[in-house]
């Protein structure tokens, strides 16, 4: 493909939100990573839109109210814990639900990943999450990565991440708190590289999750991302390999797509800015999960790679959470 040429892909005619996509069939597949060369304008929007780190004041101890319209509340609390896949602490913010004062009920978790520069913080700092998620009988989960990829490192062994999540995040989390501690009550979503992180985790491991939601996933991180993005390229270099490596090939997602067991996937959710860089291959994408007869829904609407399309898309998000979690137990 030559400088500047756009991948061939198809818009979607507008659908109703809570409707699978059903609506077009490509002729042929692409393979993955044929979107428009990055220039160096998205790195300087990423570092505009990472959040901050919280200062030393903020404890893993604690524990912060956000009143929600009826008068309740959800508890907000920073954990840290010892992840032995890393060998080291590490962080996580945790939303528990009002109703989670109930002692004898048990609840649904949603893990939401940060993207690349991000922290832990993220979704509470730079959007209304707490505001939308007032109501729910959700626990919400946001892990802290690094730049990580959400992925096991090609070449320092003890950046175990995919590991991290599936065992020492998951299994801290179900052992600290009232979890419904099963597939049908877990799902996993994030943004931007945790977008690709929760589509890399749910189709690698199919038996924890019910569900899996990327939000201007940057999914073509193990393909072509570096040489179109030479800011990122070290980091790539670091997490997946030289270019042919093991690493990239198990964690490319159309071939992981292609190979799965579709019966036995979570259901997808997709949501991508129109004038998203990544818009073209999650098109893309969903055009797989179409061909392959996968459960999924891909929601498009005006928007770039940034937090106001982010806060907009978690908003919709939640609702299609919970229609596929199973509900609490009382």
């Amino acid at each position: 493909m030559n400088a500047g040429e756009r991948a061939p892909s198809r818009r979607m005619p507008p659908r109703d939100a809570a409707r699978a996509v059903s609506c077009y069939t490509p002729a042929t597949m692409n393979r993955p990573g044929r979107i428009p060369i990055f220039t160096a304008a998205i790195a300087v929007l990423l570092c505009l839109i990472i959040a901050k780190f919280p200062s030393p004041a903020e404890s893993s101890e604690i524990e912060n109210s956000a009143a929600a319209p009826s008068g309740g509340s959800i508890t907000v609390k920073n954990e840290t814990f010892h992840s032995a896949s890393l060998s080291r602490d590490m962080h996580y913010r945790i939303y528990l639900p009002q109703s989670y004062t109930q002692p004898e009920r048990r609840f649904p978790v949603l893990y939401l990943l940060h993207g690349i520069y991000g922290k832990f913080t993220d979704w509470d700092s730079q959007s209304h999450l707490r505001h939308y998620a007032q109501n729910l009988d959700l626990i919400i989960v946001m892990p802290d990565a690094g730049d990580s990829w959400y992925v096991n490192s090609a070449s320092v062994p003890q950046n175990r991440f995919e590991d991290y999540i599936v065992k020492d995040v998951i299994g801290e989390v179900d052992g600290k708190y009232r979890t419904s501690a099963a597939r049908e009550s877990r799902a996993i979503a994030g943004v931007s590289m945790g977008g690709y992180g929760a589509l890399n985790l749910a189709l690698k491991h199919p038996d924890l999750f019910v569900f899996a939601g990327s939000i201007s996933g940057a999914i073509n991180a193990p393909t072509d991302l570096g040489p179109r993005q030479p800011d990122f390229q070290a980091n790539l270099l670091q997490v997946f390999g030289l270019a042919g490596s093991a690493t990239r090939a198990d964690n490319d997602i159309f071939i992981l797509l292609k190979h799965a067991d579709v019966a036995r996937l979570p259901y997808i959710y997709l949501a991508c800015g129109e004038s998203d860089p990544f818009f073209p291959l999650n098109q893309q994408f969903a055009a797989q999960l179409l061909e392959e007869h996968a459960r999924y829904e891909f929601h498009q609407a005006p928007g770039a790679h940034e937090w106001k399309f982010w806060d907009k898309a978690a908003r919709n998000l939640l609702p299609a959470v919970m229609q596929k979690l199973k509900p609490a137990a009382p």
